[in-house]
């Protein structure tokens, strides 16, 4: 698709470097990276976006329709026209010798992004600008593509794609952690017996932004059979680690007639899927990954894209961890969730690959989760995978109403609060079963990059909502 020519007539730089159009006159347009003068020729590079490389403009100094190139500095946005021609320098096949040139946007020497490396940290700090650098370029290529992928593995399988709302009065994860969405006063809200009134918000009742597309999705389920959803989700969490930030975008499935070994199966046909996806479709990125970011990327994605799946409880898990004689930081024991240095103990050390563990004990999920017959844990699991650990959760849903009422009596969650959930098991109930995947902690583990801020375009965590 991105060798279709442009509707304007312009010639994309990754066209003019792989051969896809002709050699002769042809429109670029894009920014200056570089700008290296001799005597009598100057030497662009420009990039626009649409590959790595740049392409390399040859411009004649002496001729007067190019002499004022003045205001070409790094950072510039220039329209070239001029002649394909084959390149006689070594490492690049193509350039184009320019005929015309014309400053669309000058650029002073205060540019931020002249031509040194720069770190993560301050490139935050110009995440406006950070996406013509080399690294955000490929990243954000990458979560393109990808984004691309998710919706053609459900579309190839008949799942329907579901806009579940952003604002919701349903905590899904039940955590409390939700961004308040009010139209209320903030310092003299309505009251009533001094507590707020949220029933003359605009809403009529307590809202925020959504945490889950989950519930909505079951309901969707529950007529269509197959969906999905892909869209933001919030968490007022606040914690300023590396993978954890305020806003983030989730791929949440959902599958009627489906039990815990369907999801688990759909889980691992998907991280697959995208696995070689990315390894054709993203070939060059991820090369760039593979020899500035990550060492041995490239060999990662392609075993796991391979690999066999192997599956183990939440017991048989922890009675592992315990009796594996490696000191832990965190000691595992029963009914504890496991930690990272777990998870990556059974990736790497025990299954040596990707890992399905399941039943969770009841106490430490979500009240949605299936109860299974033992009466202590629901059929409940986590994908985890070598270097990262947990990539994916999931687990059949409790279709039983009267089970479901009870495990939502346990947590403190009040029925009418969830009235229509409850309807689902009332009428036409099924089981079914679904997982969620958060695409920033994916795209990390796609490209290398170990900080989520850096794989999604503007990031939210706490104290920073700038951009």
């Amino acid at each position: 698709m991105e060798d279709r020519p442009n509707a304007l007539g312009r010639t994309r730089v990754k066209q003019a470097l792989s051969g896809a159009v002709q050699p002769g006159a042809v429109l670029v347009r894009g920014w200056v990276r570089t700008v290296r003068r001799t005597k009598n020729l100057s030497f662009i590079a420009l990039n626009d976006g649409s590959c790595l490389d740049n392409l390399q403009i040859v411009v004649d100094s002496e001729a007067p329709e190019l002499s004022d190139l003045s205001r070409l500095g790094t950072g510039a946005c220039i329209e070239v026209h001029g002649e394909l021609t084959a390149s006689p320098a070594a490492g690049q096949p193509w350039e184009l010798q320019a005929r015309q040139i014309r400053v669309l946007g000058g650029a002073d020497a205060d540019y931020p992004l002249q031509k040194k490396r720069h770190g993560f940290e301050y490139l935050r700090t110009i995440a406006h600008l950070r996406l013509r650098s080399n690294t955000f370029g490929a990243v954000f290529r990458v979560r393109s593509a990808l984004s691309f992928a998710v919706h053609r593995f459900f579309q190839e399988r008949g799942f329907l794609y579901v806009h579940t709302p952003i604002i919701t009065a349903n905590d899904c994860e039940g955590a409390g952690e939700m961004f308040r969405v009010t139209t209320l006063t903030p310092l003299d809200p309505p009251r009533n017996s001094g507590a707020v009134d949220w029933s003359r918000d605009f809403f009529g009742e307590r809202t925020g932004l959504t945490v889950s597309g989950q519930l909505q999705g079951e309901a969707f389920a529950c007529a269509f059979s197959d969906i999905y959803t892909f869209g933001p989700t919030f968490r007022a969490e606040n914690s300023n680690t590396s993978r954890h930030a305020a806003e983030f975008w989730m791929i949440e499935p959902e599958m009627a007639f489906a039990d815990l070994a369907a999801d688990c199966r759909l889980a691992g046909d998907f991280l697959q899927y995208l696995c070689r996806y990315a390894l054709e479709h993203c070939a060059e990125d991820l090369k760039f990954f593979d020899t500035h970011i990550e060492t041995g990327l490239l060999e990662k994605l392609a075993a796991l894209a391979e690999a066999e799946f192997q599956q183990m409880t939440y017991t048989e898990a922890v009675k592992e961890l315990q009796g594996c004689g490696r000191a832990f930081e965190f000691s595992p024991a029963w009914g504890q969730d496991l930690q990272s240095e777990h998870e990556r103990f059974l990736t790497e050390e025990v299954v040596k690959g990707p890992l399905f563990v399941t039943d969770y004990p009841k106490d430490i999920k979500a009240f949605y989760m299936r109860l299974n017959d033992d009466g202590k844990t629901v059929a409940a699991m986590d994908c985890l995978v070598p270097r990262v650990g947990e990539i994916i959760g999931g687990s059949q849903r409790e279709e039983r109403l009267d089970v479901l009422e009870g495990r939502m009596a346990e947590v403190g969650i009040a029925p009418e609060s969830l009235s229509w959930f409850l309807d689902l098991r009332r009428w036409g109930s099924c089981p079914h079963a679904g997982f969620g995947l958060g695409f920033e902690r994916f795209l990390m583990y796609v490209t290398g990059m170990t900080n989520i801020r850096d794989v999604i375009p503007f990031p939210r965590t706490p104290g920073n909502a700038k951009f």
